[in-house]
């Protein structure tokens, strides 16, 4: 019953919803991005859900990450995350890493799952994601925001490109200046929701992936464009 709506779809039905179960997720901050993706993989009912994140819940926070509430200001983002989770389906196993992803721990983290999500806010932890993604042949599904603008795209799967592709100077990246923290809550809500649905279509093997490509949206013009890496 919890299911039906989406096993009465061809695409995934109840080979698609097993393969959902048998599934495990990473998602790499549970933020603006990161929210909308844990609830809609939790509500999907993927297997096994690991969040990490090393911040607590503030004020600023509620504008756009929609896991957390009043209650949980000053507390442990991934710790009021696994609770609201559970909360709307208690049977997927959320892991909670109370602690950001670094060189030291990314590739034991990492090496748990089957796909890793982007929620996170930095470049440095993208190149990290992409370079421990690429050596251990794990899928990486990528999400960024800005303002208004969203983009996504789904790396190190069956084209081959990873996210050195789309910003192959790395140095240049990390010495650009801060684009600011401005951001309309719907624009990790929409994006992190497509990012979702990559990671719903690839473990069922449904529709056409954004492997190899880029997806970006400008809600204020609401136009959204697909180029190929």
């Amino acid at each position: 019953m919890r299911y039906d709506r989406q096993t009465i779809l061809p695409d995934i039905g109840k080979e698609g919803q097993a393969k959902l179960k048998n599934a495990s997720v990473l998602i790499v901050g549970v933020g603006g991005l990161g929210s909308p993706i844990a609830l809609y993989l939790t509500a999907a009912g993927i297997g096994t859900l690991g969040i990490a994140d090393g911040d607590r819940v503030s004020l600023t926070n509620l504008q756009r990450q929609v896991l957390y509430t009043e209650g949980g200001l000053d507390e442990t983002k991934v710790i009021c995350a696994r609770e609201k989770l559970l909360s709307l389906n208690s049977e997927v196993t959320i892991n909670a890493y109370p602690y950001n992803l670094t060189a030291e721990n990314a590739e034991e983290i990492i090496d748990l799952y089957d796909i890793v999500v982007d929620g996170c806010d930095n470049f440095a932890t993208r190149y990290l994601i992409n370079d421990t993604c690429v050596k251990l042949g794990k899928p990486y599904v990528y999400g960024a925001i800005y303002g208004w603008e969203g983009q996504v795209s789904v790396f190190n799967h069956k084209s081959g490109k990873n996210y050195r592709d789309l910003f192959p100077d790395e140095q240049a990246m990390m010495s650009m200046p801060s684009p600011g923290k401005g951001v309309i809550g719907v624009t990790p809500a929409i994006t992190g929701s497509v990012e979702a649905t990559e990671v719903i279509k690839l473990i069922c093997g449904a529709g056409n992936l954004l492997d190899g490509k880029l997806w970006s949206i400008d809600l204020l013009t609401l136009q959204s464009n697909i180029i190929s890496l």
